[in-house]
C-alpha cells in the first residue's frame, strides 16, 4: 500500500484509491475529515495515468468518470470491511456536524436582496479561500463540487448505485440522525424567506392585485407548518393532502411574483427587482424539490436531483458574468425598445423623408461648423489637458442639445438608435415572405445613413470655409492659426492612428445609446413624468396646463438630452482621462474631423491643396465616417440581439438576400426609388 499521509496528499505524486481508503480516520480533527471528502471528490473527477486503480475503470461504458470511478469505490469497499467501517463512519460523522439545514435554505440565494451585494460576494469567493474546516453545510458544498461538469454526473446516478450506497453506509448513517429534520427546518425556513420578501415595499407595490387577494404568500407559511404536522403524524392521506395544498400555494405565489415583470415591462425596469424575484422564484423550486424529497417513495431518486441543482448552483456562484447576463437581460431588452422608438424617426422609407433627413442634417452640420471654431479657441487657452477636455466635452454637449432641439440631426447618432429597430423586424426575417420586406429595411437605413452624412459634410466644410473667408476679409486674418493647421493635418492623415480613434468614437456613439435609454428607463420607472405634472410645487409655480406641457416635453426629450449631453462629455473627457493612465487614445468624429480640415484650408489656402498630408486627411475622411457608422451600428445590433433573445440561424440567409439586391439594385441603398 502507498503511505499517506492523515489529510494531505499521499506519498505518490497521484491521488490513488488505496491512499485515500487508508487516509480515511473517522477520528481526525474536524478539518482533516472534510479535506479527506475534498481529496475523494477530485479522485471521483480526476484521472491519472500514474493512478494504479485507474485500469479497473477504463473499461468502455458509456457512462461519464465519475460514475465509473464510483462504481469502483463501491467495489473495493464492498470486498474491504475494515475499509468499508471507516468510510461509513467518516460520512455518518460528517453529517452530524454539519449544519445542512444551511445548505438546503441558504445555498443559492443571497443573504440581502441586492443585486451588487451579490456581485461583491461572488467577487470576493473567486478570490478569498473556503474553510474546510467550517461545518456550514452551503460552505463545504462549494469545495466538494467546483466542476461546471458534477451536476451532470450526479443526475446519472442509477438506481442501483443509490441502493449500494444506502447499504453500505448502513446502521452508521442510520445512527447519525434522520436526515428529513434538516429538510422540514429548510422548508419553513425559504417560506418565511418568501412571505417576507413578497412583502417588501418594491415587490408588493408591483404584483397584480388580483393574484394576491387570497394572500399566498401569508397562506404558505401556515400551509408549511401544517404539511410538517402531517409529515410527522406519519398519516399518508393527510400528508397527500397537504402537499397538495401547498403546490397549489407555490403555483399561487410564481404567479403573483411573475406579474411583477408586466409592471415592469410599462414602468421601468429595476434589476434589483429582477433580482428578488429571480431568488422567490428560485426559492419556491427549493420548496418543492425538497418535498419532494419527504413525500416521494424514492426519497434517494430526489435527493440525487436536489443535489445536483445544488452542484449546478454551486458552479453558477462562482460566476459573475451569468449574475450579470441574467440580470441585465430585461434591462437592456429594454433599453433596446426604447432606442428602436427613437431610432425609427431616423429611417427614411421615401423622397420627402429622405430630402427632409437631408435638410435636417445640413442643419446639423452648420451646427458642427460653429463647434469646430469653438474648439480651437478652447486649445489656444492653453488649459492642462483634464480641463482642456471637459471645456471641449461640454463644447460638444451644448452644440449636440442645440442640434437637437431645433429638431436636426448629426449622421453618427443614427446608428446606435437605428440598430435596434433593425434588430426588431429581424425577428420575423426567418420567413421566405418576410425575407425581401427586412432587406427593404436594411436599404431604407443605409440610404438614411448616407442623406445623413452627406448632409453633415456638405454644410460643415462649406461653413467653416466661409468663416475663415469672412475673417480673412475683416481682420485679415483667419481664426485658426497656422500651427493649429498644420496640427490638424497631422493628427487627422491616413498615414496614422486616425482609422483605430474613429473606431474607438464609434464605441463611444454605441455608449452614448445606452445612457439614453438608461436615462428613459429611469425617468419612467421613478414615474418623474406624473411627479413633474403633479407636484405642488411645480403646479403651484408653472401652474397646471404649463406642468402637464413640462412634464410631456421632459418625456419626449429624456432620451435625446442624456444621449448629446453624454456623447459630448466622452468625446472631451474620456480621451484626457485615458491619457491619464498612459492609453493615448483620442476621437476622430467625421463631421468635426472634416470641419477640422475645411478650417486648415482656410488657413493655408491654396498652399494646403498642392501638399500631400491635406489630401491623406481627405482620404481619411471617408474611412472615418465608415468606421464611426459600423461600430457603433455593429455594437448596438448586437446588443439588440441578445436582448431579444434572436439567434441569426438563418444568417446565410440573409446576407444572401442582401447580396442580392446590391447586385440587382445598388441604387436603392443610396438614393429613394420611387
Amino acid at each position: 500500500m502507498t503511505a499517506a499521509l492523515p489529510f494531505g496528499r499521499p506519498a505518490s505524486s497521484a491521488w490513488d484509491l488505496t491512499a485515500l481508503l487508508n487516509a480515511a480516520d473517522p477520528r481526525a480533527s474536524t478539518a482533516e475529515r472534510h479535506l479527506w471528502l475534498i481529496r475523494l471528490s477530485e479522485w471521483l473527477r480526476q484521472p491519472d495515468r500514474a493512478d494504479p486503480d485507474a485500469a479497473a475503470v477504463r473499461a468502455p461504458d458509456a457512462r461519464p468518470l465519475p460514475l465509473l470511478r464510483l462504481t469502483h469505490l463501491l467495489n473495493v469497499l464492498e470486498r474491504h470491511p475494515e475499509h468499508r467501517a471507516r468510510v461509513a463512519a467518516l460520512l455518518a460523522g460528517f453529517w452530524r456536524e454539519i449544519d445542512a439545514t444551511a445548505l438546503f435554505a441558504d445555498f443559492g440565494f443571497a443573504p440581502r436582496a441586492a443585486l451588487w451585494h451579490e456581485f461583491g460576494q461572488r467577487a470576493l469567493a473567486r478570490v478569498l479561500p473556503r474553510d474546510p474546516a467550517s461545518t456550514d453545510g452551503a460552505e463545504l458544498f462549494g469545495l466538494l463540487f467546483p466542476r461546471p461538469g458534477d451536476a451532470a454526473w450526479l443526475r446519472d446516478i442509477d438506481d442501483g448505485t443509490l441502493g449500494r450506497i444506502a447499504t453500505l453506509l448502513g446502521a452508521e448513517w442510520r445512527e447519525a440522525g434522520d436526515w428529513r429534520e434538516e429538510v422540514l427546518d429548510a422548508v419553513a425556513i425559504l417560506a418565511g424567506a418568501n412571505r417576507a420578501a413578497a412583502y417588501s415595499a418594491p415587490l408588493r407595490r408591483r404584483m397584480d392585485p388580483a393574484l394576491v387577494t387570497d394572500g399566498p404568500f401569508r397562506a404558505l407559511t401556515a400551509a408549511v407548518e401544517q404539511w410538517r404536522e402531517a409529515v410527522e403524524s406519519g398519516d399518508r392521506a393527510r400528508r397527500a393532502q397537504a402537499s397538495t395544498v401547498l403546490h397549489a400555494l407555490l403555483d399561487a405565489c410564481r404567479r403573483a411574483a411573475g406579474s411583477i415583470a408586466g409592471h415592469l415591462e410599462e414602468h421601468g425596469v429595476s434589476v434589483d427587482i429582477v433580482f428578488e424575484v429571480e431568488q422567490l422564484h428560485a426559492r419556491c423550486d427549493r420548496l418543492e424539490s425538497l418535498v419532494a424529497c419527504v413525500v416521494s417513495p424514492e426519497p434517494g431518486r430526489e435527493m440525487t436531483r436536489l443535489l445536483a441543482d445544488l452542484a449546478r448552483l454551486a458552479h453558477e456562484q462562482r460566476c459573475v458574468r451569468a449574475l450579470f447576463a441574467r440580470q441585465y437581460s430585461l434591462l437592456a431588452r429594454k433599453v433596446a425598445e426604447r432606442n428602436a422608438e427613437t431610432g425609427e424617426h431616423y429611417i427614411t422609407r421615401n423622397l420627402a423623408e429622405y430630402l427632409a433627413m437631408l435638410r435636417k442634417a445640413a442643419g446639423g452640420g452648420a451646427v458642427i461648423a460653429a463647434t469646430v471654431f469653438l474648439k480651437f479657441a478652447i486649445l489656444a487657452l492653453g488649459l492642462g489637458a483634464f480641463w482642456s477636455g471637459v471645456w471641449a466635452g461640454l463644447n460638444y454637449a451644448l452644440s449636440f442639445v442645440a442640434i437637437h432641439l431645433m429638431h436636426w440631426t448629426v449622421a453618427t447618432k443614427q446608428p446606435a438608435m437605428t440598430a435596434p429597430a433593425l434588430a426588431a423586424k429581424l425577428r420575423e426575417a426567418g420567413r421566405d415572405d418576410s425575407l425581401e420586406p427586412f432587406v427593404d429595411e436594411v436599404a431604407h437605413l443605409v440610404r438614411s445613413q448616407v442623406a445623413g452624412i452627406v448632409g453633415n459634410l456638405a454644410a460643415v466644410a462649406p461653413v467653416v470655409l466661409a468663416v475663415q473667408a469672412l475673417a480673412w476679409a475683416l481682420a485679415g486674418a483667419p481664426l485658426v492659426g497656422r500651427d493649429e493647421a498644420e496640427h490638424v493635418l497631422h493628427a487627422n492623415t491616413l498615414l496614422g492612428p486616425s482609422v483605430l480613434f474613429a473606431a474607438f468614437t464609434g464605441v463611444l456613439l454605441f455608449a452614448s445609446s445606452l445612457v439614453a435609454g438608461w436615462a428613459e428607463n429611469l425617468f419612467v420607472f421613478h414615474r418623474l413624468d406624473s411627479a413633474l405634472a403633479w407636484n405642488p410645487r411645480i403646479v403651484d409655480r408653472l401652474g397646471q396646463a404649463r406642468a402637464q406641457r413640462w412634464a410631456r416635453w421632459w418625456r419626449d426629450n429624456v432620451s435625446g438630452l442624456a444621449a448629446n449631453v453624454s456623447l459630448g462629455l466622452m468625446l472631451g473627457v474620456v480621451p484626457a482621462l485615458l491619457g491619464f493612465v498612459g492609453l493615448p487614445l483620442d476621437v476622430r468624429h467625421v463631421t468635426l474631423s472634416t470641419g477640422q480640415v475645411a478650417a486648415a484650408l482656410g488657413t493655408l489656402g491654396a498652399e494646403a491643396l498642392q501638399r500631400s498630408d491635406f489630401w491623406w486627411c481627405v482620404a481619411a475622411i471617408p474611412l472615418m465616417g465608415a468606421l464611426n457608422l459600423a461600430v457603433s451600428f455593429a455594437l448596438a445590433f448586437h446588443v439588440a440581439l441578445r436582448a431579444r433573445g434572436i439567434r441569426l440561424k438563418d444568417r446565410d440567409r440573409v446576407h444572401a438576400a442582401i447580396r442580392a439586391r446590391l447586385w440587382r439594385r445598388p441604387l436603392t441603398f443610396v438614393l429613394p426609388m420611387r
